[in-house]
């Protein structure tokens, strides 16, 4: 049980706490800011509206387990075949570093003459040809 003389402290103690209260209300910047506020409550009150709409709107996104598998496989769906030419373009670039380190011959004239004739070389040319004619006309722009 309270004893009286606690409950006269909680009372002194509250009735402390508003005069505090009323004290900065009384503060003339304090009265300027409640008139700025007021003011605009219209505003902050559709803002608020935006606002909650805005978080619904993502708190149904992350909780909609649907959603998110689609998205996932979506993004597998993209990203697998990428992941695939990349690691086969990775296993091609380490078998031809392999062979040309155990290949000690000499690559002379007549061995460049005969790669040219490759349509794979060919090809390598004709886009590095076109990579540079691209980068010539950006430069000269």
């Amino acid at each position: 049980m309270l004893q009286t003389s606690e409950v006269n402290t909680g009372a002194e103690l509250e009735e402390r706490q508003s005069l505090d209260v009323l004290d900065q209300l009384m503060q003339p910047e304090v009265q300027q800011s409640l008139t700025v506020l007021v003011e605009n409550l219209p505003k902050l009150a559709e803002m608020v509206t935006v606002l909650t709409k805005a978080y619904d709107f993502a708190q149904s996104v992350a909780t909609d387990h649907v959603l998110i598998d689609d998205f996932k496989h979506g993004i597998e769906e993209f990203v697998k075949p990428v992941s695939e030419k990349a690691k086969g373009i990775a296993a091609a670039a380490i078998e031809a570093g392999d062979r040309a380190q155990a290949e000690t011959a000499t690559v002379g004239l007549f061995g460049i003459l005969k790669m040219l004739k490759d349509p794979q070389v060919q090809k390598t040319l004709r886009f590095a040809q076109a990579f540079l004619s691209v980068m010539a006309e950006k430069q000269q722009r």
